[in-house]
């Protein structure tokens, strides 16, 4: 019996909706041996030499003009893609896609941004016959996600339903199924090896991450974190972000046994199930793979736009808190220290329930899809 196969497109703009996909392939591979998969970032895989040219200037004007990113944000918040923005990105960008999709053949294209997503819809406009699942990688559901050509979405919550719905999507074509995490975050493995691994001490441990781009560059949060050095194990993960990580190296204020500067790592995962507290940029993908570790979290400077609407998501539900000032950090810090019993066993009780939040749920529906599809074509391409 021929294999079913799964093409799963992203872009780079921001860590986590590759990030999705490639959670969503593990799954699919963990649930059914029989799916092949193949993740592409599309743009950077048509355009391998301009890609990373706008992916950049898209990293700065985050960095620098984040007020500016918010209004886009908003301005476009109902509207979709139209039919002369999607021609244009073809034409510009993604005139090869057809080509791809023919050659790789898939039974079912998932994307997790919208950018694919419109390329594929107009794709299908134009006679192009596969089935198309978009999963969306955020608390909040923008305009840019929807297109009538998609045949089932895949979202974070009812809430996130309820608008798709209110934009005029069946609520046949919508699936409440958690965002896709990694099957490593619903592991526990064992603390002790892991942090043998990482050189770390058994004390209460605070995980700072900035994104998939090391964004969190606040040396007053630094600081503030820095003077519990003492009583309290610190672990700075700057993601790509060389040039924060090695600025921060020279500083010595992160100079402590306790402290631990570390750059790009795909052991998320192991950092988050030996530490007590995580502090983050509010991303969907980040937030998601705490909430399957069950780990506090607190928020700094969401982005406008997506992570405005994340952090309000979590923190509404108690599962994170953020940082309106220093004091907040104090707060949670002597909680570390005197309160320890309770915060474990909170997290041990988020941890319980965390089947309530779909973690498999993508990838059964994305089976479900495939059963349901036409049988695949005989001709097959490697997946691997």
């Amino acid at each position: 019996m021929a294999k079913k196969r799964v093409l799963l497109l992203s872009e780079g703009f921001g860590a986590g909706h590759t990030q999705a996909a490639y959670a969503l392939s593990s799954s699919l591979r963990k649930l059914a041996p029989n799916v092949q998969t193949r993740v592409l970032e599309l743009g950077s895989f048509l355009n391998p030499r301009v890609a990373p040219l706008i992916i950049t200037a898209y990293k700065k004007t985050i960095i620098k003009q984040p007020k500016l990113v918010g209004l886009m944000y908003r301005h476009q918040y109902k509207k979709s893609l139209n039919r002369l923005t999607t021609l244009a990105l073809h034409r510009l960008f993604y005139t090869h896609t057809k080509s791809i999709v023919r050659q790789l053949r898939p039974d079912l294209i998932v994307c997790t941004h919208p950018i694919p997503s419109a390329v594929i819809s107009r794709l299908k406009r134009l006679g192009i016959e596969v089935p198309l699942c978009t999963v969306i990688t955020d608390y909040d559901a923008h305009g840019t996600w929807i297109s009538p050509e998609v045949d089932q979405y895949l979202v974070s919550t009812s809430e996130v339903k309820y608008k798709l719905v209110q934009r005029g999507i069946s609520t046949s074509k919508i699936q409440v199924t958690g965002i896709p995490v990694h099957p490593n975050f619903l592991e526990h493995p064992g603390k002790a090896e892991i942090r043998q691994k990482f050189g770390l001490k058994d004390m209460p441990t605070v995980l700072v991450m900035g994104g998939g781009w090391g964004m969190m560059n606040d040396e007053a949060i630094h600081s503030a974190l820095a003077r519990w050095g003492s009583s309290i194990q610190i672990i700075f993960c700057f993601g790509s972000n060389e040039k924060v990580l090695r600025k921060a190296e020279r500083n010595p204020l992160f100079h402590h046994e306790n402290i631990h500067l570390i750059g790009f790592t795909k052991e998320i995962d192991k950092l988050m199930e030996v530490s007590d507290l995580l502090i983050t940029k509010p991303g969907g993908m980040t937030c998601t793979e705490g909430l399957a570790k069950g780990i506090p979290m607190l928020f700094h400077k969401p982005l406008p736009g997506q992570e405005e609407e994340n952090c309000q998501y979590f923190t509404a539900r108690g599962l994170g808190e953020p940082i309106q000032s220093n004091e907040v950090v104090d707060r949670w810090m002597n909680r570390l220290l005197y309160h320890y019993d309770e915060v474990t066993e909170k997290r041990q009780e988020h941890q319980r329930n965390v089947a309530r939040f779909y973690p498999m749920q993508s990838a059964q529906k994305v089976l479900e899809m495939l059963d349901h599809g036409s049988e695949p074509p005989s001709s097959v391409t490697d997946y691997s």
